[in-house]
C-alpha cells in the first residue's frame, strides 16, 4: 500500500521543485540572474534559453550583465530581452549587454506578491489534483479486493497527512519569498 503513497511523494516533490524554480524568477530587492536565464533566444535557426548562450552575472544589486559566448548573437539576445515581459531596455556595451532595473516601488512589490500568491495557489491545486488521483487509485484497489477496508482508511489518512505537510511547505516557501519581495 505504501508504494502508492511513495509514488505520490515523488509527484509532490516535483511540484515543490517546480514552484521553487517558478518563483525564483520573481524579482526581489536585488536582481538575480534567474530573472533572465529562461528567456528564449532565436539564434542560428533554433530557440535556446539565454543561460545556454551566455554568462549571466549580477555585478550590482540593480544590474544584470550578459556576456554571450558568441558575439555574433548579441543582437538576437537584445531582441529576445526586448520581446520578454521584463519591460526593460537592454544596453549594449561592446560585447556585453547590461540590464539596469529600477528600484521596486511599493505598488510593484504588491503586484509581485499577487503574482506569488497565484503561483502558490497553482502549486496547491497541483497537489490537490494529484491527491484526488491517488485517492481514486486507493479506492479502486479496495474495490478489486487487493486491499482491505482498514488498509484503505489508513492509506487515505496517510495521504491526507502527507498532503497537509506539503501544503505547509508551500506556505513556508511563499512566506519566505514574500518577505524577500517586501524587504526594502
Amino acid at each position: 500500500m505504501h508504494t502508492i503513497i511513495e509514488k505520490s511523494k515523488e509527484h509532490y516533490e516535483k511540484t515543490i521543485e517546480y514552484l521553487k524554480h517558478d518563483i525564483s524568477s520573481l524579482r526581489t530587492g536585488r536582481v538575480s540572474p534567474s530573472l533572465v536565464e529562461a528567456i528564449q533566444v532565436e539564434s542560428y535557426g533554433t530557440s535556446s534559453e539565454l543561460m545556454q548562450l551566455a554568462a549571466i552575472t549580477s555585478p550590482e544589486p540593480q544590474t544584470i550583465a550578459i556576456k554571450p559566448w558568441d558575439k555574433n548573437i548579441l543582437k538576437d539576445i537584445e531582441k529576445a530581452i526586448q520581446a520578454s515581459d521584463l519591460n526593460i531596455n537592454p544596453v549594449v556595451d561592446s560585447d556585453l549587454i547590461r540590464l539596469n532595473f529600477p528600484s521596486l516601488t511599493e505598488e510593484s512589490r504588491k503586484e509581485l506578491v499577487k503574482t506569488l500568491h497565484k503561483k502558490l495557489e497553482d502549486a496547491r491545486i497541483a497537489l490537490r489534483s494529484q491527491r484526488e488521483k491517488i485517492k481514486e487509485d486507493i479506492i479502486s484497489l479496495e474495490k478489486s479486493k487487493e486491499i482491505t477496508e482498514d488498509d484503505r482508511f489508513q492509506a487515505l489518512k496517510d495521504l491526507d497527512t502527507m498532503t497537509k505537510d506539503y501544503n505547509e511547505k508551500i506556505k513556508e516557501i511563499g512566506q519566505e519569498k514574500e518577505e524577500e519581495i517586501m524587504k526594502i
